[in-house]
């Protein structure tokens, strides 16, 4: 028997769903990630304080991540794919409307609103995933596609701002509105029927109680990736350029081959889960992320620091599909609540964190935090002993 949860084996004859649903994903991150990227045309048009742009930042992705499991469980008690096209429309509605609107009182309610929508749609979607039977490779590419989007977003978003200005801000509902219309296609099919028409997984006969002590565990470790990830893109560049003595280009340079080879590394869960187990992922994937961490740290030359930047980047993403599936696995009744807590409120505590890091590293060094966040992936790894199979979820 293999030790640890075995993933799925992917439908091939559901793989042209996963890529609706990818494509999907990858629109609705698009729309968070173009947030960020408003902040400095708000100050430089609007001329907002930093706190104010910052707040408008905060409004979008805060409730995005907090609303994520209340989706989850509403989609759990009734049928609601519309909630995909619903939440994708929204959050494109908020931010095309974001530079049309003048006061920040109403730029901040169309920030909420974008977040509104992406929480909105996640949950759902996760769940159709589920339904295809993809297992750890669709979720793998679901998960690849949203942070693609996320990458998207802000390169779009620059371009046109900083063509066309703030005002200029509905040409970027164009992606959402193609992905609908293409889905009115979509639906008349058997792609659009098999993953819209379906019900929730709690309603089938012979489902197996909810683990929620295992469930329980994996947020833990869940949390733990997140604050460890907020930390090193939060503070690597500052760090490298500060401490370090490498020029800002070579210490951008690994913060993209970090991020970059996370995304494959997402890819790279799925499929390892195939050959091995989640499990056996989660676990190697912690305590390979302190190693590669720590080299980085001590890197005294550019083609150290880049190759371990990038080993850094798929330890830290290689079970964040897995982490979903897991999810899902110790939750089968609850199926939307399972993916709201793990790719939504879980994921955000990290980022809530990073103020507080950052107050420590003003009081000691950003050497000493990272050094510090360095054991929080040995806990995890840890913790992945907890979540063995047991005999009523093998």
């Amino acid at each position: 028997m293999t030790t640890g949860i075995a993933a799925q084996r992917p439908g091939r004859l559901h793989r042209p769903q996963i890529l609706r649903l990818a494509i999907e994903h990858g629109v609705d991150d698009f729309y968070q990630g173009v947030v960020p990227a408003l902040v400095p045309f708000l100050i430089a048009e609007r001329g907002y304080t930093l706190a104010q742009a910052g707040g408008v930042a905060l409004a979008a992705t805060l409730l995005s991540s907090l609303l994520q499991p209340a989706f989850g469980a509403l989609a759990d008690r009734r049928p609601m794919a519309w909630l995909r096209s619903a939440g994708m429309l929204t959050a494109a509605t908020g931010v095309a409307a974001v530079g049309l609107v003048d006061s920040y009182p109403a730029v901040w309610l169309m920030a909420l609103l974008s977040g509104l929508g992406v929480a909105a749609f996640h949950p759902e979607a996760a769940r159709a995933v589920h339904r295809t039977g993809t297992g750890d490779t669709g979720m793998g590419w679901f998960t690849f596609a949203g942070l693609t989007g996320y990458a998207a977003g802000p390169i779009l978003a620059t371009a046109v701002f900083g063509t066309l200005g703030l005002t200029a801000s509905p040409l970027l509902a164009a992606p959402a509105v193609i992905v609908l219309l293409a889905g009115q296609t979509w639906g008349r099919n058997s792609i659009g029927t098999a993953i819209d028409s379906c019900g929730p997984e709690g309603a089938q006969i012979g489902a197996p109680p909810d683990d929620w002590r295992r469930f329980g565990v994996l947020t833990t470790i869940v949390v733990i990736r997140s604050l460890t990830y907020y930390a090193v893109v939060t503070f690597l560049v500052v760090y490298l350029t500060t401490q370090a003595g490498f020029g800002l280009a070579t210490a951008t340079a690994a913060l993209t081959a970090l991020t970059t080879f996370g995304a494959l590394g997402t890819l790279a869960g799925g499929y390892l889960a195939r050959r091995f187990s989640r499990l056996a992922v989660l676990g190697v994937a912690s305590l390979v992320t302190p190693a590669a961490l720590m080299i980085v740290l001590s890197a005294r030359n550019t083609p150290m620091l880049l190759l371990a930047a990038a080993a850094l980047g798929v330890a830290l993403n290689a079970p964040v599909a897995l982490h979903v599936t897991l999810g899902q696995h110790y939750l089968p009744n609850h199926l939307g609540a399972a993916a709201g807590v793990t790719l939504g409120l879980a994921v955000s505590v990290g980022g809530l964190a990073t103020p507080g890091l950052g107050a420590l590293a003003d009081q000691n060094s950003i050497r000493t935090v990272l050094t510090g966040i360095a054991v929080l992936p040995v806990v995890a790894a840890g913790l992945t002993l907890l979540l063995r199979p047991s005999q009523r979820h093998q």
